[in-house]
């Protein structure tokens, strides 16, 4: 068994709500088990006896500053000044510990989460080919305070004896939560300078052209050159387009305001396509919103259209005629069939790309075997290959950090999902994530930018172009509402609690790594309009139920002149700015 001890200030914790708690296993892959608090402790049940790590949402705000009698530096990059300085509050963020062999006694919680920190900084460091950065830099500077205060915890004096705190000392978790602060923090900070780094090779083509000439499997003709080619260098393929910012919009939210911000702000249309939305009723289909959007996205703005996940067993995205069918599979596999066939025959000539199904592998509404989870994706695929050939066919992966796989046995982790796909033949052109964080929901806990940035790596190994079906935050908190479960899921916060600021400067910061990746193909955002009714996450579109842009809606835009420019904005090199992300300067 794995156990963790937790402090609050001095002494262990007496009490504590497990948020977001799941185990992992190598390659960060979720694992299921059991995890439950007790008398100070986190106890971890594996299904096996090998190394396991533990993730879990941590406190790192002004709470924790006047916890631990710390202090708070308004300017980090200008150094450190002592043993008692953290940067500005991060938030309410999942974080991960290493891979830990199972012992009778406990590990510190907070030194273990900070050497995870510490290891991923290193390797991202040689991953993203930076270590060229001096030890005067700002972010080597920090990343060497956290390394100290993490060599200060781990040699921290031990109270022999103590059994209430398992021989741990107080200020060994002090100076552990110090060091895993200024980890976090130096880490982000690495993420968006691997941005500006590798983000104008990205757009201009060049990263593309440099895979072309080493790669063994570059196609013999250049001419012929417009397919992913592996990388050498790097984990995953580079693809040949600049990569394209659109965003999904409700059918039902069309409006001169709507086409006006679409036309001005996307390269593309995405439209979700939601069987409860286009069959509400069996057998009666109603497609007069989703019409108009492509009609006006393909005559008059121009731009391409994404559709998409067209199959998708969310609770929101099913038709409540189709939940009578949930036990009877052969007669569900005949509905999603004739679905596909109906929505890919009517729209293949207005279609580029086909998300065809989506978040199959959470097993959290309709419940199938991993042979039907195959077999449906299998179908979904087919049926846009046989009825539009020329057509992209893209899979979602939902929840891609997979903390869902602990408590549901019944699920597939995201990873072991996709290459299961591959394994058994289905031939998909790429794979798309739902990234989306703030809300009280399952796999919605907020991120830093660095585990955001390490976890498209990941997906990366998959060798197939990655594209971001959904990526979101809410402008305001959002509450919990509907299932009384979810009341206790608090969703966290990423260095400021959620507002229209914090949301534009995550969105911008996690798109622009995003855009840098060579592997990256496209970035949505979840949705275009706030809207009155109940939506995917309320208070996540880019524009406000009065029809005015919210500050997201001008990043958007920015980052979409930047990748035609081959530059990212000013600011993204300004320490100042990575100072205040989120309103934490304030």
């Amino acid at each position: 068994m794995l156990s963790f001890l937790v402090f609050e200030g001095d002494t262990p914790q007496a009490e504590r709500t497990l948020r977001h708690a799941h185990l992992l296993g190598p390659e960060s892959v979720p694992i299921p088990g059991e995890i439950k608090f007790e008398s100070g402790l986190i106890h971890c049940t594996k299904p096996s006896a090998e190394a396991g790590a533990l993730g879990i949402q941590v406190e790192l705000n002004t709470a924790t500053i006047e916890e631990l009698n710390l202090t708070a530096v308004a300017d980090p990059a200008s150094g450190i000044p002592d043993d008692n300085a953290v940067t500005p509050a991060l938030g309410r963020l999942t974080l991960a510990t290493c891979l830990l062999p199972e012992r009778d006694r406990p590990y510190l919680l907070s030194l273990e989460l900070a050497r995870h920190r510490l290891m991923l900084f290193l390797n991202k460091l040689e991953d993203w080919q930076l270590f060229d950065l001096g030890d005067d830099h700002p972010i080597m500077r920090l990343f060497e305070a956290a390394r100290l205060a993490f060599t200060e915890a781990v040699v921290a004096q031990r109270l022999d004896g103590e059994h209430e705190s398992h021989g741990f000392s107080a200020e060994a978790h002090r100076q552990a939560v110090r060091s895993l602060w200024l980890a976090v923090d130096a880490g982000e900070r690495l993420a968006i300078e691997s941005a500006n780094r590798d983000f104008a090779p990205r757009v201009s083509g060049e990263t593309y052209e440099r895979t072309l000439e080493r790669s063994p499997h570059a196609p013999a003709s250049r001419q012929r050159a417009t397919q992913p080619v592996l990388s050498t260098d790097r984990p995953g393929v580079a693809v040949p387009n600049r990569p394209s910012i659109g965003c999904a919009i409700a059918p039902a939210s069309f409006s001169e305001t709507a086409q006006k911000i679409a036309a001005e702000s996307l390269d593309f249309l995405q439209i979700p396509m939601r069987w409860v939305e286009m069959e509400p009723t069996e057998s009666k289909y109603f497609f007069r919103s989703t019409d108009q959007w492509i009609e006006w996205a393909v005559r008059k703005a121009k731009i391409p259209v994404v559709a998409g996940p067209v199959i998708d067993f969310r609770q929101s995205c099913v038709p409540g005629w189709l939940v009578v069918w949930e036990n009877d599979y052969d007669t569900l596999r005949e509905f999603v069939y004739e679905h596909m066939k109906i929505l890919v025959t009517r729209y293949r000539r207005t279609i580029g790309r086909w998300t065809v199904l989506g978040g199959i592998h959470a097993n959290d509404n309709f419940h199938f075997s991993v042979e039907q989870m195959l077999d449906l994706t299998r179908i979904c695929v087919l049926v846009v290959r046989k009825l539009h050939p020329t057509a992209q066919v893209i899979v979602e992966l939902t929840h891609p950090w997979g903390e869902y796989h602990t408590a549901n046995r019944r699920s597939l982790s995201p990873m072991i999902y996709a290459e299961a796909i591959t394994q058994a033949g289905v031939m998909v052109d790429g794979f798309s994530l739902r990234v989306q964080m703030g809300q009280p929901k399952p796999g919605q806990s907020a991120r830093d930018l660095m585990a955001f940035s390490a976890m498209l790596d990941r997906y990366a190994a998959l060798d197939k172009p990655i594209t971001l079906t959904a990526v979101g935050c809410p402008s305001a908190a959002v509450p919990a509402s509907g299932d009384p479960t979810l009341a206790s899921l608090e969703p966290g916060a990423w260095h400021a609690p959620w507002s229209e600021q914090s949301q534009a400067d995550w969105a911008s910061a996690a798109m622009a790594i995003a855009l840098s990746k060579p592997f990256i193909q496209s970035v949505s955002w979840q949705e275009l309009f706030d809207t009155p009714e109940p939506m995917e996450m309320p208070r996540g579109g880019l524009v406000r139920t009065d029809g005015t842009p919210k500050p997201i809606a001008e990043r958007i835009v920015e980052l979409r002149r930047a990748v035609k420019a081959g530059t990212l904005p000013e600011r993204f090199a300004d320490p100042e700015w990575i100072n205040t992300l989120g309103g934490r300067g304030d």
